[in-house]
């Protein structure tokens, strides 16, 4: 048995004749302005959505587990089960103590507290800055990151 190559392949029907534009089948995803938002958890699914976002977000949330014990932190990771007692969350809390396990069950409440590091830094914003920064007198232009804020 031998494995086909581009060659033998290439002689299939409709092969050999892609177009690159058609191959991109997934649309950019446009990120939201969630800073700030207080999303309504009236049940399990907006729970999971809203949990899913937080997720995506680049900046830090604030948990309010059931017990009242709010939590402050980055949410680095999640695992969505079957049912929220089996569905949890990983958060870095920004004030230390290790990283905690929260399940989806537990939580009452969240908030989008903190601030997005990367809102608005989009690679056409930065292109833009690199050539101001090139053409003024007054600034150095590098191809290096600016320093954090």
């Amino acid at each position: 048995m031998s494995i086909p190559t581009h060659f033998n392949r290439q002689d299939d029907p409709g092969i050999g004749a892609f177009d690159p534009e058609k191959l991109e089948i997934a649309p950019g995803r446009n990120r939201e302005g969630i800073e700030g938002w207080v999303p309504e958890l009236v049940n399990d699914a907006e729970l999971r959505e809203a949990l899913e976002k937080a997720f995506d977000y680049r900046g830090d949330v604030t948990l309010t587990q059931k017990d009242g014990t709010k939590i402050e932190g980055y949410i680095f990771y999640r695992v969505s089960g079957t049912t929220l007692t089996a569905s949890f969350v990983r958060i870095l809390p920004k004030n230390g103590g290790g990283r905690l396990k929260i399940a989806y069950s537990n939580i009452a409440a969240l908030v989008f507290s903190g601030r997005d590091p990367a809102a608005g830094k989009s690679w056409e914003a930065w292109v833009k800055k690199y050539w101001e920064k090139k053409g003024s007198d007054g600034g150095e232009a590098s191809l290096h990151p600016d320093d954090a804020e």
